[in-house]
């Protein structure tokens, strides 16, 4: 019998996620050791079919997947996209090096979750064999595609690895993120603001008082318990955010509605009320059993001052605080999050670029970037808004 590493793979690419087994599909994604929520087939299958994540849009499903003795093995999400939008990971200043030159940089290929910053496992595989099998299929795929390059967002340790034995160049980058502290957790909101500096502490009361002064109270409505007419609030606000920026929504009502259907579970909403008046909400992903949640959207129908920071962050981390949770992401980028009790944590992409020429000037790029972020991240830390821990002396 060959051993596992040895054992050929039967490769597909398929053109719609649905044509994925959804049972072998989360069996395959159970089987990481962090699952996330935003991997689960019932929502990348709702990215798709809601008309969110699909060639119209420019994110052209082209999943991959390892089979072997019938047995689905390893899988990652694959699009051709035809744009930079909704990645989170920055190569536009590469596109534009591309049009200077004459060159195509797009469709290229992008193995993420759309729209989806948080990090985690991308190359699902059974085992690291499965893994490295993966990686190599991607990296032939686009070799023999002719697309400019291939990228994979927010990669967990073993994935980044993978694709880097296979060639693929690394980008370390930087979230802020809460996490309770096992040498000395916090049992609710208050004790968060006690373990903070003073001025810190200050400015966060300060904040909510603000939006308690103008009447703002919120309610929190969990997983069946957000109702059609809460979703539908929610995607209003949802979509005034994306017009205060003159953009485009990327996800459609209809996601929301899947989502509602499909992945209850998943799901907490924080709605603001002036009176009886709706008139913000946040919405927030969770994984209950391993008590991590993501913070993801909101939106208001009027302005109200530091309402976006209660909104987004203060009902958040408190609701997490309160059910027991050990982790909360703020979603991309922002150091601002750092004085709210959200402090760095790396996080990291691979690239694959075919024009040699272009591969190893972003190849110099990376180097002085990850100098440069290293150095940052150094420089963050002295800015924890944390009060700094007595070390007792034996």
């Amino acid at each position: 019998m060959a051993r596992d590493d040895e054992a050929q793979y039967v490769i597909r690419v398929h053109e719609h996620p649905g044509s994925i087994p959804a049972a072998a599909w989360d069996d395959l994604l159970n089987a990481q050791p962090d699952p996330l929520p935003f991997l689960r087939h019932a929502y990348l299958l709702a990215l798709h079919e809601s008309g969110s994540s699909v060639a119209e849009t420019g994110w052209a499903p082209q999943f991959l997947t390892l089979e072997q003795q019938g047995e689905l093995v390893a899988a990652c999400p694959l699009y051709a996209k035809g744009h930079s939008y909704g990645e989170y990971v920055f190569d536009w200043a590469w596109a534009d090096a591309y049009r200077r030159h004459g060159l195509n940089y797009y469709p290229k290929w992008l193995c993420a979750v759309p729209f989806t910053p948080v990090p985690g496992t991308r190359l699902l595989a059974r085992n690291p064999s499965a893994r490295t099998a993966l990686a190599m299929a991607l990296t032939d795929l686009a070799k023999r595609s002719g697309l400019s390059s291939a990228h994979a967002l927010f990669l967990d340790e073993g994935d980044a690895l993978a694709l880097e034995a296979a060639g693929w160049r690394l980008r370390h980058g930087v979230q802020f993120h809460w996490q309770q502290d096992p040498s000395r957790p916090v049992a609710d909101f208050a004790e968060l603001l006690a373990a903070m500096t003073r001025d810190k502490r200050k400015k966060i009361q300060q904040e909510r008082r603000r939006v308690a002064d103008s009447g703002i109270r919120f309610e929190v409505f969990e997983g069946s318990a957000i109702d059609e007419a809460h979703w539908r609030f929610f995607h209003h606000c949802y979509s005034l955010t994306y017009a205060a920026h003159h953009s485009t929504p990327y996800l459609t009502l209809e996601f929301f509605v899947r989502m509602a259907r499909t992945m209850p579970e998943s799901w907490v909403m924080f709605v603001a009320f002036d009176g009886q008046e709706a008139i913000a909400a946040s919405l927030i992903a969770i994984d209950r059993p391993r008590r991590n949640a993501w913070g993801r959207y909101w939106g208001c129908t009027r302005a109200v001052s530091c309402l976006h920071f209660e909104a987004c962050y203060y009902q958040p981390l408190a609701w997490s605080i309160a059910n027991g949770f050990v982790r909360f992401e703020g979603g991309a980028q922002g150091e601002h999050k750092m004085a709210r009790g959200l402090l760095p944590v790396g996080t990291v992409s691979a690239h694959w670029l075919r024009d040699p020429r272009f591969a190893d000037a972003v190849a110099e790029f990376l180097d002085a970037e990850s100098d440069q972020m290293e150095r940052y991240v150094e420089a963050l830390a002295g800015h924890s808004p944390f009060k700094a821990v007595p070390t007792s002396i034996a």
